[in-house]
């Protein structure tokens, strides 16, 4: 089954939307950070990592994030597509996780460019800076990159840095996990499994 195809399967819509309404009200019952999510990846050597990222956009073809391409995190997507991200929302219901597993993709350069024109100025400046995930040898030298690239686009609108843009998650899997009273849970599993969706049940 194509991709096309899976993503437009009606249990497929079904995660996505409760994932999307989940989201909202998290969002309404106060949540600091609903958009956080942990994604887990794994290096070359098959060493597991795992970073709270942002959430930027979430629709039918998968959830999207943002980073620097040279970055750590960027290095072990490019030796293992395949990724786990979580979300945890304390303040919603009594507490709700949600699992989301699949490959990732990187985003065109039309979504890398639409969303880094939306950033705060600052932020387009710190994605410049930036050597991500290199050793820093004092805050200082961090501070005068940011000083320097302030003053290269003084004027101007700042750019997108070639090394920085999005990725996609196309979602093969995911587990909504409703808390409870006495640790009697409630977990709802969505999976493609040889080109079909299923939904199941889990014991907590």
């Amino acid at each position: 089954m194509t991709t096309s195809a899976t993503h437009s399967h009606p249990l497929y819509t079904e995660a996505i939307e409760t994932l999307r309404k989940l989201l909202a009200e998290a969002r309404a019952a106060g949540d600091p950070e609903p958009t956080a999510m942990n994604l887990a990846t794994v290096s070359a050597d098959g060493r597991v990592s795992s970073r709270i990222v942002l959430l930027k956009h979430l629709d039918q073809d998968g959830l999207q994030f943002f980073t620097n391409y040279e970055s750590d995190k960027a290095e072990q997507l490019a030796a293992h597509a395949q990724v786990a991200v979580a979300f945890h929302w304390k303040t919603l219901r009594d507490q709700v996780q949600v699992r989301v597993e699949g490959r990732v993709e990187k985003l065109d350069t039309a979504s890398s460019d639409a969303y880094f024109s939306s950033r705060p100025r600052m932020s387009q400046i710190g994605a410049w800076a930036s050597l991500q995930s290199r050793e820093l040898p004092a805050r200082e030298v961090f501070d005068a990159r940011v000083a320097e690239f302030e003053q290269r686009f003084e004027g101007a609108d700042v750019p997108r840095p070639p090394n920085w843009g999005g990725y996609r998650l196309r979602p093969d899997l995911f587990e909504f996990w409703y808390g409870a009273n006495f640790r009697l849970h409630d977990r709802q599993r969505y999976e493609l499994d040889d080109g079909v969706w299923n939904r199941r049940l889990l014991f907590p």
